[in-house]
């Protein structure tokens, strides 16, 4: 696309009235295009809608009308969360009509660098931590995306003073061309979201949209473990600093000593270190000392010191971020502990990689709440997870009946299946007090669905939330 000043006089139609839909829309009308905004849901559910009408701006309500898209627009800005399936982003198609998200449009506009990060697990922990590095060294963070304010909003205030760091999803990548992060950041790869992107072909590709347009100049922090970043590695033409745990790098950041095997565990004995351009390593801090458990936490901030110390930010900034951070709502976040119990809230991990990397956190037996949104994985990725520490499954939602199954062929014979006939509170409830009575003292009460959460909730943070009530109730 182009910069949005070349719009005036232009018809923009924006798809979605959320966060990021509004602030698109009043750019491209303080810029003089001419702006329609499309929601399909009714107007009284629309509380923006009243706001933008009193712009000057154009708001069509409750579905798509057909005259909506035509050969006079001239681009569609859609909300990333919605399809390219329906009937208005195929016509735009047909038409030869460019498609972007809010993520292309910001970047014609920040006078900021911008930081990009993206991957299937860990975005929104490594996206705060890197904020919590360059606020501590005095780099005047933005955190802008997925989470913090909407991306085009906040790219408007931002000064070259300021760094913006951006969490990023594969579904605002998608929607991408020209986009150029002067440091991007892939965490890794996991079969996520096929039901939007049909294959993981498509899904892969978008992630990999981060480092299409970066340059000689700009950094690329990519997981030297993950095949599928290290294969993209050597697409890319920024200056590559990579991460791991299990390779001691000549460049990037690292373990050491390194890491065996994927199931070895961390030790005292770990450190990690990072080795810039130069050739000189530093080392940042022992493992242990990190604000957060676990070996994904671990790997999500080998990832923050790379981009961080990319960014500027010195050594001792950095390792007092990794030190004071102790994580991100419903990301392992500790609930209460009763009667020798700990109870811990998972509720963001909505794929298998997410959950195995929290059960792989704990060494102590595991009561296991699991299942949600139908998706058509079998889930048979965790069976040998299941099988190590894993002692009861609590299975709920539309796939309740295959973590049955597979902690029946796990040789767990604790498992309950909630009725979800009721409403989702209920259920959490129900599936709270089946894993109270599964818990002996020294036990770990572990919500972490492995699913997304919206065939019973909203979002994943209000099963999280439900999930910490029914917990306090206990």
């Amino acid at each position: 696309m182009n910069h949005p000043e070349r719009y005036r006089g232009r018809e923009v139609v924006i798809l979605g009235l959320a966060r990021s839909g509004v602030a698109v829309a009043k750019l491209f009308h303080e810029h003089g295009a001419a702006v329609t905004v499309n929601d399909k849901k009714d107007r009284s559910a629309c509380p923006e809608a009243d706001e933008l009408t009193a712009l000057g701006i154009s708001v069509v309500c409750g579905g798509h009308p057909d005259s909506l898209i035509h050969p006079g627009v001239a681009l569609l800005v859609k909300n990333p969360g919605i399809p390219y399936s329906i009937a208005p982003i195929r016509e735009a198609e047909r038409l030869g009509i460019e498609i972007v998200t809010e993520v292309e449009v910001a970047n014609y506009i920040c006078a900021a660098p911008i930081i990009g990060i993206t991957g299937s697990n860990g975005k929104t922990t490594t996206t705060t931590w890197v904020g919590l590095m360059l606020e501590e060294a005095g780099l005047q963070p933005i955190i802008a995306g997925n989470i913090g304010r909407a991306l085009c909003e906040a790219a408007q205030e931002a000064t070259p003073a300021n760094t913006m760091v951006v969490e990023l999803s594969s579904f605002q990548l998608k929607g991408t061309s020209d986009f150029r992060p002067r440091i991007a950041c892939l965490l890794n790869i996991s079969e996520a979201h096929l039901d939007y992107h049909g294959t993981m072909d498509d899904y892969i590709a978008s992630k990999a949209k981060l480092f299409a347009a970066q340059q000689p100049d700009d950094v690329a922090v990519l997981n030297w473990d993950d095949a599928e970043c290290r294969r993209i590695a050597g697409t890319v033409r920024a200056q590559l600093v990579p991460f791991s745990m299990r390779e001691r790098l000549a460049r990037g950041v690292y373990v050491e000593p390194p890491l065996a095997s994927p199931g070895e565990p961390l030790t005292e004995a770990h450190r990690i270190v990072y080795r810039g351009a130069d050739g000189e390593a530093v080392d940042v801090l022992p493992v242990k000392q990190l604000g957060i458990p676990g070996k994904h936490n671990a790997a999500d901030a080998l990832a923050a010191i790379a981009i961080a110390m990319s960014a500027g930010a010195d050594v001792e900034s950095v390792r007092k971020a990794l030190r004071d951070f102790r994580g991100v709502e419903h990301r392992l976040e500790l609930v209460l502990e009763r009667d020798g119990v700990t109870y811990y809230n998972n509720s963001k991990a909505t794929n298998s990689l997410a959950t195995i990397n929290a059960i792989e956190t704990f060494e102590q037996p595991i009561v296991l709440i699991a299942g949600g949104l139908e998706r058509g994985a079998d889930f048979r990725d965790l069976l040998p997870y299941f099988r190590r520490n894993v002692k009861a499954v609590v299975a709920l939602g539309e796939t309740r009946g295959k973590f049955a199954a597979l902690a029946a062929e796990a040789g767990i014979s604790a498992v309950k299946t909630v009725d979800t006939a009721k409403d989702a509170a209920d259920a959490l409830d129900q599936a709270v007090r089946a894993a109270k009575s599964f818990a002996e003292p020294g036990d770990v009460v572990l919500l972490s669905p492995a699913c997304a959460s919206w065939d019973m909730f909203e979002s994943f943070e209000v099963r999280g939330r439900m999930f910490k009530e029914s917990a306090h109730k206990l």
